[in-house]
């Protein structure tokens, strides 16, 4: 950031500071706190040379490479197929009511916790689940599930397809947000009139423009589907787990030892999210030789309805299985006796909800605590920061946007290791404020990307009248700018909500296992058998961010019910 007018007596000239020291901090000394061990240097654990036996020694676990190879290839696979599907979407449907309904049907979704996704699309593709239930044995002639590995088989079909499900939504808004910042319908408009295609044009004369502002929240994509944990423990093989599935094992293993091992290897993760990176960078620059070359060929590619037929036939599969999915786990949370092949239940009961209400009670508080205290503290720095950035003329430069994308594109695991060591070296681990400042990274981010637009496209011209009317700038944001962008404010609070409550691996490593939470609850019921218990906990999940998304969109117009200017 590059200030242009200084006021050093305004406090809020620091936040940028808080900002990036909130996002950096914990980074920098989670690195170091998995680098140090990694080469062997960890005193309280004996470890006091420096030796590169550790990143050898985890290269000949079983598996290892056939893990690394996988989180590679998840990462790479899961953000080309999602991008191509959501890019394809809009080329085929851009303006039309088809893609108006998709929208609001794609929004919602965004809020479903990677978790509960992935546990109502393992309900309804498994070999005794739901899709199978509908199609026996009528279609399929089976009286008995077939014995299919479709669940954690080892090629990471299941886990790459569930990740993809979920990562199109997250795609598609970004997509939409871009959108608005490039003048699609103008740059439609030139290229038509030349007598492009429908399709042709979007990929000519838009893509290349709308790829630019989605990079780095596709690089977070890739970051984040090689070294996913939760969606991996129930999706994914076992044998071997991805790389950081393995790693979490380590970790928890009761060997001391095996700390520097799960060290090593988090580094060797951080190189394969690198490894995926550097294989989409260079994907990049062939995709945009060839499409140059393509751009300049002559041809038109009008007959394209082949093409927008089956983008939106691909979008529509995706709504309609994550839709199914949420069904299948709403009907697995109520279901009675249930037997295979009966599409549904003999008998529907709320007895599994009243037995198991006492043992959500501390998940569900745990959860709603975290989030809302994170998501407080993204909330002050953002609205501080945003504030600062007007007041003083500051000007917001990619290496700004990079800093607030990095907790993203760095693996989790990677880094939250080493934070978790830092804090049981001084005692602070296991706690409820560790794990909420550990949100906060992640919180973050997205909260501010989805504040920004909102606040730098407010009429300044409703600030300029309480000024001249004797309004401090300190009263012209409370009582006229923030009341006005109530509605952007409660839709960013709940889309923090959202994140925080899906968050596992931060809620694991830094609360030690002593701060349950709905999610961290919901995993660790994957290694049982009992759908009807993991239906519940799927479902309470998924509610707690819709209540927050919902109230978000009616509280506005409950409190203000004649005003016109909140958008």
């Amino acid at each position: 950031m590059k200030t242009k007018t200084k006021g050093w007596g305004d406090p809020l000239v620091f936040a940028p500071v808080f900002m990036i020291v909130a996002l950096l901090g914990p980074l920098i000394a989670g690195l170091a706190g998995v680098l140090l061990p990694a080469f062997g240097f960890f005193p309280s654990l004996g470890g006091d040379q420096f030796t590169f036996s550790y990143l050898q020694d985890v290269t000949h676990k079983p598996g290892f490479w056939q893990s690394v190879r996988l989180s590679i290839w998840i990462g790479v696979a899961t953000t080309f197929l999602s991008l191509v599907i959501v890019v394809s979407s809009f080329a085929s449907q851009w303006g039309r009511n088809s893609f108006r309904r998709i929208t609001r049907f794609i929004s919602p979704l965004m809020s479903v916790p990677h978790a509960a996704a992935a546990f109502g699309f393992a309900f309804l593709i498994a070999p005794s689940g739901w899709l199978m239930r509908l199609l026996s044995p009528w279609a399929t002639g089976f009286s008995h599930p077939p014995d299919w590995l479709i669940i954690n088989d080892p090629a990471g079909n299941a886990l790459l397809i569930g990740l993809v499900l979920k990562e199109i939504p997250f795609l598609f808004l970004v997509g939409l947000s871009a959108s608005s910042q490039i003048n699609v319908d103008e740059r439609l408009k030139v290229a038509r009139s030349l007598g492009y295609g429908r399709v042709w044009s979007w990929f000519t004369v838009v893509f290349p423009a709308l790829y630019k502002q989605m990079r780095l929240p596709v690089y977070a994509v890739i970051a984040f589907s090689s070294s996913v944990v939760d969606v991996a423990l129930i999706l994914g093989p076992n044998f071997p787990p991805m790389l950081p599935v393995q790693l979490l094992h380590w970790m928890n293993d009761p060997a001391l030892e095996m700390r520097f091992v799960a060290a090593a290897g988090a580094v060797w993760q951080l190189g394969a999210t690198l490894v995926a990176l550097l294989i989409w960078r260079i994907g990049e620059a062939l995709i945009a030789y060839i499409g140059r070359r393509a751009a300049i060929n002559g041809q038109r590619h009008k007959n394209d309805r082949w093409f927008r037929v089956t983008a939106t036939t691909a979008m529509s599969a995706v709504v309609v299985i994550f839709v199914l999915s949420l069904i299948v786990l709403t009907i697995w949370s109520i279901a009675g006796f249930w037997r295979f092949p009966n599409a549904l239940p003999s008998s529907f009961t709320l007895s599994r909800w009243a037995n198991n209400a006492s043992a959500l009670w501390v998940p569900i508080v745990n959860a709603i605590s975290i989030a809302m205290t994170s998501t407080l503290i993204s909330l002050a720095l953002t609205i501080a920061c945003l504030e600062n950035e007007y007041r003083h003329n500051i000007q917001f430069t990619p290496n700004a946007m990079r800093i607030l994308y990095l907790p993203l594109i760095v693996p989790q695991i990677a880094f939250l290791f080493g934070v978790s060591v830092f804090l049981v070296r001084y005692g602070l681990d296991g706690s409820f404020w560790p794990v909420a400042l550990a949100h906060t990274i992640f919180v973050l981010p997205y909260v501010f990307l989805s504040m920004a637009a909102s606040f730098r496209s407010f009429d300044l011209r409703y600030l300029q009248v309480a000024t001249s009317l004797g309004a401090s700038q300190n009263k012209a944001l409370l009582f006229v700018r923030l009341p006005m962008l109530l509605k952007p404010i409660l839709l960013a609070s709940a889309l923090g909500v959202a994140i925080s409550i899906a968050q596992y691996l931060p809620t694991l490593l830094i609360g030690a296992g002593r701060v349950p939470t709905i999610t961290t609850e919901a995993v660790a019921l994957a290694a049982g058998g009992d759908r009807r218990l993991i239906g519940i906990y799927a479902l309470v999940q998924t509610l707690l961010p819709a209540i927050g998304f919902v109230g978000a969109t009616l509280l506005p117009r409950f409190l203000f019910p004649n005003r016109k200017f909140f958008r």
